[in-house]
């Protein structure tokens, strides 16, 4: 029997999932913060961006993707978060938009920003943009300053359910220090990523060298920063919410107990990393140079796992630091039963988003690429 629980689970699974193949994509920016350090002459920066520029809409379509379910499985989330924590996410949506700016403008006649302006906005993007995303999605795990009451909502003057309780509105998760790794482990895994992606694709062959060359060195920074926060996480105060009554309470080490109470979790988490591993070991030591995909693919197992563990077995998975029982929980932030219902079948749409994304892929890829001309 399909119950309200059941939707409500069944949607943190899919926005999961969705998040986790953003993740993936945001392999683009990884390679934008490279171009000051990976090529060496205007012709190989304009060559890398080539091959990036063709895959930064399909980030984006993810990203719509993403938020459109978060939207409308659990709107209670969407406006705490973003309603409250707005300086977080407006900085977030600046470096973004320029990055669309940046790849429509930088090589057209009469520039009067110039090339090297907007390849400095595609820098920006490219680190800070993939940071402060790291930081936000950080909060899935340390809560916000926030105060929620829904009775509110009768107020007529101010029907505001959920307030933000200081003047950062966001800004002050990025001295968080979970969150700022998070961010960190974010950066050197969309690196990786990204010179794994130009290692495969990459006709330029000192190009390829220079990207194997420095593998080493970033993947290593990624693997190490990744182990330091399992351990960082695995020693958290997680809340942990009672369904019958909606109780919240602290519960140390929750996220060690989601992985054995939820053994899936752990199968999911064990097998991305190990895919991962491998896929850089097989680069560094057996000289493959074609294994963006099986690193990408363990990256969205690894990731999918840590965001299900962030709301699966009666978890809060967006904490008020504020006042505890305000915690959003799936239960208590989710829209109506008829309403994920409904989207239920309207998600057996998802699929062909996905196939759609992947043809488009895939037509992009058999296109050559043509470097933009200097101006």
């Amino acid at each position: 029997m399909i119950t309200h629980i059941l939707l409500q689970q069944y949607w943190w699974c899919v926005a999961s999932l969705v998040g986790a193949l953003f993740v993936f994509l945001l392999f683009v920016q990884g390679g934008q913060s490279l171009i000051y350090s990976l090529v060496k002459t205007p012709e190989e920066r304009n060559s890398l961006l080539a091959m990036l520029g063709h895959k930064w809409g399909l980030t984006y379509t993810t990203l719509v993707l993403f938020g459109g379910a978060m939207f409308a499985a659990f709107p209670l989330y969407y406006s705490t978060s973003f309603g409250g924590a707005y300086w977080l996410w407006i900085s977030i949506l600046f470096l973004f938009v320029i990055q669309a700016v940046s790849y429509e403008y930088r090589s057209k006649p009469a520039n009067f920003l110039g090339q090297k302006t907007y390849d400095c906005f595609l820098f920006l993007n490219g680190f800070f943009g993939v940071l402060l995303l790291g930081v936000a999605v950080g909060m899935f795990f340390t809560g916000g300053a926030f105060t929620m009451g829904k009775m509110n909502i009768t107020q007529i003057g101010q029907p505001v359910i959920s307030s933000w309780t200081n003047d950062w509105h966001g800004l002050e998760a990025i001295l968080n220090p979970f969150n700022l790794l998070l961010g960190a482990v974010l950066v050197f895994l969309t690196r990786t990523l990204a010179l794994l992606y130009v290692m495969q694709q990459s006709d330029n062959e000192e190009l390829r060298k220079r990207a194997k060359g420095m593998l080493l060195y970033y993947s290593l920074l990624f693997v190490v920063l990744f182990v330091g926060l399992l351990v960082y996480l695995y020693t958290l105060t997680g809340y942990a919410v009672d369904p019958a009554n909606g109780s919240i309470t602290p519960v140390a080490h929750k996220y060690v107990a989601n992985l054995y109470q939820l053994p899936v979790l752990g199968i999911l988490l064990l097998v991305g990393v190990l895919v991962v591993l491998a896929g850089i070991a097989a680069t560094l030591v057996y000289k493959r140079d074609k294994v963006f995909w099986w690193v990408s693919a363990g990256a969205v197992l690894a990731v999918w796992s840590l965001l299900l563990s962030a709301g699966l077995n009666n978890t809060a998975y967006f904490s008020s630091t504020i006042e505890p029982q305000h915690s959003l929980t799936l239960y208590n932030s989710s829209s109506s039963e008829y309403t994920l219902t409904a989207m239920a079948v309207v998600s057996l749409l998802v699929p062909f988003v996905l196939l759609y994304i992947a043809y488009v892929w895939r037509a992009l890829d058999k296109k050559k690429p043509v470097a933009p001309v200097e101006y």
